[in-house]
């Protein structure tokens, strides 16, 4: 004959506490959803705040009657790329019409016409007007457009105010401001932003890239651009992991923060079940 089940050892196999824990898992991803989603939409509010929704085209430099200056550019051009190739010592000094030539007659330079120009070169910093285009809220598409989800572009037509530098065999520009007449630029959006891997399309080119792994230095002197090769001259950045890991820091505060709201979601799970098991006992 059967004995009755004991109370504690039924209460004991109560699957409420196992069950717990899959509905904090649970409740846990839907939190972290949420907060992301939130926070997606309060950077897109931050960022329509300088942006607009119409690229504003940035002036190209006229060749017109130019061929003596044009063929003087090409000529230092490659006189300083063949001096790259042969590990030679050599150095390039060009000045604001000069890179801004460069971008309307090059062909690998094309993408730049029209969104980018070097206003001017100070005694430390380029004045860069520009007309970037970047990824709006997304949206579900309307009746002509492909897909299901899509996004309006937001332009930030502005200028930076940048540095020039050399990482990991390209030219970085170290952003310190951006300036859109009438409007204030995020700073943590001038932040994320920089340093600006303007060349980085470029790192495998076997002309530009090729030329770039070889350099040794970049800086603004005289209001020019100057990118030399020195022999024994080790590349100097200001680029630290600090700057490079600034992001990353910011993610794992936030999950560190999510975690412990987890942790402490669990606990008061927990506690609230063992109670129950000692009333039941």
């Amino acid at each position: 004959m059967s004995t009755p089940e004991d109370p504690a050892k039924a209460t004991a196999r109560s699957p409420f506490a196992g069950c717990a824990i899959f509905i904090c898992v649970g409740l846990m991803m839907i939190f972290l959803i949420v907060v992301s989603i939130v926070t997606f939409y309060r950077q897109y509010h931050a960022i329509a705040k300088f942006t607009d929704d119409q690229p504003v085209p940035v002036a190209i430099t006229s060749t017109e009657g130019r061929e003596a200056e044009l063929n003087q550019l090409a000529e230092r051009l490659e006189t300083f790329r063949q001096n790259l190739v042969d590990d030679k010592d050599s150095t390039l000094a060009l000045s604001a019409d000069d890179l801004n030539t460069a971008l309307a007659v090059y062909e690998p330079l094309k993408d730049f016409r029209g969104t980018l120009r070097v206003e001017e070169i100070g005694e430390k910093n380029l004045r860069i007007a520009v007309s970037f285009p970047l990824n709006g809220k997304p949206r579900l598409t309307r009746e002509g457009e492909s897909g299901i989800i899509t996004t309006d572009r937001r332009y930030l037509n502005g200028t930076l105010i940048a540095q020039p530098e050399l990482f990991e065999g390209e030219m970085v520009l170290q952003i310190s401001d951006i300036q859109v007449p009438g409007k204030t630029v995020a700073k943590e959006f001038i932040e994320r932003m920089s340093p600006h891997r303007i060349t980085e399309r470029y790192k495998d080119d076997p002309v530009i890239g090729a030329s770039m792994k070889k350099l040794t230095g970049v800086e603004i002197s005289g209001g020019k651009l100057v990118l030399r090769r020195k022999g024994g001259e080790k590349i100097v950045t200001t680029i630290t992991d600090k700057q490079v890991d600034a992001a990353s820091g910011r993610l794992f505060r936030f999950l560190g923060v999510a975690a412990s709201i987890f942790l402490i979601f669990v606990a008061g799970v927990l506690f609230l079940g063992l109670r129950k098991k000692r009333s039941d006992a």
